[in-house]
């Protein structure tokens, strides 16, 4: 039995279709960039911290970075809460964090700009819990 041309060439755009199709698909299916992602059933430790403003209260609303020391790049982002707290899990084991506040167009109440006095390095060893503390400081005008 022979098939008509229209068919044939229908029958042969459609296996090559699903041939395309397949490629794009399969290795995006094995590549696991989630596997990367901390699990909550993974060990973690926890940088847990306070944002002190220039009068030695907590700050609320700051934008709190963190990155591993050979990176450029923050890998995490958290902001301070009511109380000028911040958490963030981070993988347990032997790593050292950098810890920073992003203070862009942050001002006190009397228009004064914010400046942190010091990035806090942090160094974690197994699954525990470091607390830091981020002490802002103020531009004089």
């Amino acid at each position: 039995m022979v098939l008509p041309a229209h068919l044939t060439s229908f029958c042969l755009l459609i296996v090559f279709f699903f041939a395309i199709l397949g490629l794009l698909i399969l290795p995006a299916a094995h590549a696991s960039p989630a596997s990367k992602k901390l699990k909550p059933t993974d060990p973690y430790a926890i940088i847990f911290g306070t944002v002190w403003g220039p009068d030695n209260r907590a700050v609320y609303g700051i934008t709190v970075k963190i990155r591993r020391v050979p990176d450029k790049k923050p890998k995490w982002q958290v902001s301070s809460d009511h109380s000028g707290e911040f958490a963030q899990r981070v993988p347990a084991g032997a790593a050292d964090y950098v810890v920073w506040a992003d203070l862009k167009g942050v001002k006190t109440t009397y228009g004064y700009a914010l400046h942190l006095a010091e990035e806090v390095p942090v160094h974690v060893e197994y699954d525990e819990r470091v607390d830091i503390g981020l002490h802002l400081v103020r531009e004089t005008k």
